[in-house]
């Protein structure tokens, strides 16, 4: 779930998946006649602290509200995984929740979160159990002050009265409520999806208790907003049949947030069906949405920390950003069932402008490009969309060719073909500037020269393996440029 998890992931095959349907090929997201006002956010632990982040950082779309089960403020972590699993989870007394409001405040006037004034109208709904031992109920105390700051007192609701452990709460599914254990889903007799969207949507219809149309379940495409950056090539959504392509309803939109362990490899489709969520949007044309983390991702968590990106926060951060675009493709459409045509691949596809760290990529404009993804060896490079026909790729090793491809994107995010690849090769570093450090794995990544995923170290900008992280694996690292390192010596 969290950080006991980062520490050392946890043992033993996970539940079975109960009463779900064949799936079918994952397709492409659909474009979806949504409100765009009624749009919000949920999530559990990791996807706690991460439904926070997107609220306050994306709160012009999510203005509507967010709800947080066993999470912390925004910026909770300040890029420090000590920081994370002490005072974020374990010691929550020492979380300095004045400076988060300031620091909240100050990247607003920034821009690089929205502003902080879209706050003023959400409903906020917060959760913690009584005998929650990974991520004390201090924490959501904390994010209840930090809220007051934002949100006005009567739009928030902290139920912090049920008897659980760190899990998602249902009436009807899971373990006993005082178990930890996967799928962290547990039956305390309380419908906790049902009070978050009651509270942040207002009355609702009853939910739906029959079982729910197999068909209605979409696995889609996830590549087409980001390629690694700890998150899969496929997520889930749940579609009511009023609002799929050609329907007549406007619908709701709720992005739905697992916990660490609980992604579709650890726990199944356990997340994605049985944590209640779903028979509330059937009865009340609620789309809801389930993005994915991968088995890269640190023990399956969402970056609330800093595994992935030093932006993890902000509207930059790779996996924030590729939230977003998914909402809004979900949100583009009109209710009729013609797919937009392909786009064809760019030409004309050049590098340029070498530097030791950096390379230009520039390429001809596509006629109905909104805009353009860049791939670095097939990987997804930009973290936003590029809406200019070149893209100055950084954060190189020196003295090395990579090759670059580019895809143009229609106003839905909908990728077209992929260009001719073009290569290029960085100049030389500056002779003698080079640095070695040698550390254990675990010094290193609290050090920035390294990242932890999947109980593995690896370099920072190489992505080289170094072993298992913790206190007792060494290794020298060599910072070849900015932010880039290779194990070795000078």
């Amino acid at each position: 779930m969290a950080f006991n998890f980062i520490r050392a992931a946890a043992a033993g095959a996970a539940m079975a998946l109960c009463g779900t349907g064949g799936a079918l090929a994952a397709v492409n997201l659909p474009a979806l006649k949504i409100d765009k006002t009624q749009t919000t956010v949920s999530g559990l632990s990791s996807g706690g602290f991460m439904a926070v982040q997107l609220h306050v950082a994306y709160s012009a779309t999510f203005a509507k509200g967010a709800g947080v089960v066993a999470g912390g403020p925004f910026y909770c972590a300040e890029g420090s995984v000590v920081n994370a699993t002490g005072r974020c989870m374990a010691s929550p007394a020492g979380i300095p929740t004045s400076t988060l409001v300031s620091t909240t405040s100050t990247w607003a006037s920034q821009g690089t979160i929205d502003p902080v004034a879209n706050l003023q109208n959400s409903k906020v709904y917060l959760f913690s159990g009584t005998l929650d031992s990974v991520v004390k109920t201090g924490a959501m105390d904390a994010l209840r002050t930090y809220y007051n700051s934002f949100v006005p007192t009567a739009n928030v609701v902290y139920k912090k009265d049920i008897a659980a452990e760190h899990a998602m709460v249902t009436d009807d599914y899971g373990n006993g409520c005082s178990t930890k254990g996967a799928p962290y889903i547990s039956d305390c007799n309380f419908d906790l999806a049902g009070a978050m969207l009651q509270h942040l949507y207002g009355t609702l219809n009853a939910r739906n208790n029959a079982t729910l149309p197999t068909g209605n379940y979409i696995e889609f495409n996830q590549s087409e907003f980001i390629t690694n950056h700890g998150m899969a090539t496929t997520g889930w959504a749940y579609v009511p049949q009023a609002c799929q392509a050609g329907g007549s309803a406007t619908c709701k939109l709720h992005v739905v947030l697992h916990g660490c362990k609980q992604n579709v490899n650890d726990v199944q489709q356990q997340y994605v069906r049985n944590t209640g969520y779903n028979r509330w949007a059937d009865s009340n044309n609620i789309v809801m949405l389930y993005p994915q983390t991968s088995l890269a991702a640190t023990n399956s968590c969402w970056d609330w920390w800093g595994y992935d990106s030093a932006n993890y926060s902000k509207k930059s951060g790779p996996q924030m950003a590729a939230i977003k675009a998914m909402v809004d493709r979900v949100s583009s459409g009109t209710g009729g069932t013609t797919p937009p045509a392909a786009l064809p691949a760019p030409t004309g596809v050049s590098t340029s402008g070498a530097t030791a760290s950096s390379m230009a990529v520039g390429w001809a404009a596509v006629s109905g490009a909104a805009s353009y993804n860049v791939y670095r060896n097939a990987n997804k490079v930009n973290a936003l969309p590029v809406t200019a026909t070149s893209y100055t790729d950084t954060g190189l090793a020196a003295s090395t060719t990579y090759s670059w491809t580019v895809r143009a994107a229609d106003a839905n995010g909908a990728e077209g073909a992929t260009s001719a690849a073009a290569s290029g090769t960085t100049l030389a570093g500056s002779g003698g500037t080079a640095t070695c450090t040698t550390a254990s794995n675990y010094a290193h990544t609290l050090a920035g020269r390294a990242y932890a995923a999947g109980g593995y170290t690896y370099a920072l900008g190489s992505n080289q393996n170094m072993g298992l992280w913790n206190v007792f694996v060494t290794n020298t690292l060599k910072q070849t440029s900015t932010n880039y390192y290779v194990i070795g010596t000078c």
